[in-house]
């Protein structure tokens, strides 16, 4: 079986079927997608859909139960899950409901960043690659986003996740976040935009006198990493980088700088030229004094997929789902690992199927006897273990103790509406 480096996508129907019998850790999922059953059939009108092997795409899937989900999985053993709304029907039942009543009408508000969107501001990759180099992009992209949403929208229960190849997700789980109408969403998902334009674009941050709080907070994020960036970017190392950073300067300014950079060479000391300059205009044109930090955040500032945060009933990518390209696994990210968090780490399918054959230590005979006791709960005993023999044990780890934070916010919720009906 090949190892994490050594993933082979002919291998995926074979592993998958073990993945799901023995790996995924479908009592943590049915937990998240439950939210402790405040509300009555959320998870019974939740929309699943499957991609199947040779691309066939099932909609409109759903579940009575985690039991029945997680059958169903075993059976079917999809390539890749989405996630859809709570819709007011069983969405397995939506031809059958009267005609304009099957609709969506909740779900967690969500966040797309794809590294294809930066191919315009980084030199390292392009398409579906990605390195080391430009992942600071979605780090950048993570502290940003998750600041203003938790600090500028008052959200909590926010969780990142790896998309497997070259992204990350954002599922707000919060019942407010849940609820939110299309038109807020769209509220919200404007108000964390600030890169506008197409390929056409030249200049996509246009900055105005006072800069806005968030952005402002968004630029001590961006000026933490923004030096190592552009110097691994080299940006303003070669002619064809460096005539795309003076085209976002103001054109007296771009003529100077021209000059100057025949003399100076290196990078680090061109853009010391830049900030120079910058400083020298700030007071003067409004218009123009804030060029500095337009090119840092036109480099650095997160690219939304908007219309997957717009939409209620749009489909993502499932945490713990595999990618078939890579094999890796769409893991949560801990945030406060976030800056050691490396996507060529994450496990992969073969990886963590292979630690599965991997003899057992001393854990196994004081198991054994347990299960021994108690054979009834030997199958639920033995996945528990399965998934901490292998590398995706800390990601799961982490998606409890996301869930842990969960249970206490609706059960606090709970024992507040049990004290006011006390009082009534």
């Amino acid at each position: 079986m090949p190892t994490s480096s050594e993933y082979d996508p002919d291998s995926l129907p074979d592993l998958l079927p073990l993945y799901y019998r023995r790996l995924f850790p479908f009592s943590q999922y049915y937990r998240w997608l439950y939210y402790g059953g405040v509300q009555k059939n959320y998870f019974q009108n939740r929309e699943f859909s499957f991609t199947l092997k040779d691309d066939i795409y099932v909609r409109y899937q759903s579940f009575s139960s985690q039991a029945e989900l997680e059958k169903e999985i075993q059976k079917m053993n999809p390539y890749k899950i989405d996630i859809g709304a709570v819709y007011s029907h069983k969405p397995n039942q939506h031809n059958t409901v009267k005609s304009g009543t099957f609709h969506a009408l909740e779900k967690e508000l969500v966040f797309d960043i794809d590294m294809t969107d930066y191919d315009d501001v980084r030199t390292c990759c392009s398409a579906a690659d990605i390195c080391s180099k430009c992942w600071t992009l979605m780090t950048i992209a993570i502290r940003i986003l998750d600041r203003a949403l938790r600090d500028d929208f008052g959200f909590q229960h926010l969780l990142w996740v790896y998309s497997g190849r070259r992204g990350v997700h954002c599922w707000v789980c919060d019942e407010a976040a849940r609820k939110l109408s299309v038109a807020a969403r769209s509220a919200v998902a404007e108000y964390l935009t600030l890169v506008k334009g197409g390929e056409e674009t030249v200049k996509k941050v246009v900055l105005t006198d006072p800069i806005h709080p968030f952005i402002r907070k968004s630029l001590d994020v961006v000026e933490k990493y923004f030096t190592d960036y552009a110097h691994e970017q080299a940006i303003l190392g070669h002619n064809k980088s460096v005539d795309k950073v003076l085209a976002l300067v103001p054109e007296e300014v771009r003529q100077v700088l021209q000059k100057d950079f025949q003399s100076e060479k290196t990078p680090e000391k061109r853009w010391d030229l830049i900030k120079a300059k910058a400083s020298m205009k700030k007071g003067d044109d409004k218009k123009q004094q804030y060029f500095q930090e337009e090119i840092m955040l036109q480099y650095c500032y997160p690219r939304l997929d908007v219309n997957v945060s717009k939409g209620v009933n749009h489909l993502l990518k499932s945490p713990f789902s595999v990618h078939p390209k890579t094999g890796r696994i769409s893991v949560p990210i801990d945030l406060k690992e976030l800056d050691k968090f490396d996507p060529f780490a994450v496990p992969t399918i073969s990886l963590i199927c292979e630690e599965l054959d991997q003899p057992r230590t001393g854990e196994k005979e004081s198991e054994d006897k347990k299960e021994k006791e108690n054979e009834n709960n030997a199958t639920e005993r033995r996945k528990i273990r399965d998934y901490k023999r292998t590398s995706l044990a800390k990601y799961v780890k982490y998606f409890d103790q996301f869930l842990d934070g969960i249970a206490c916010t609706w059960k606090g919720e709970l024992l507040k509406k049990s004290d006011l009906q006390k009082q009534f």
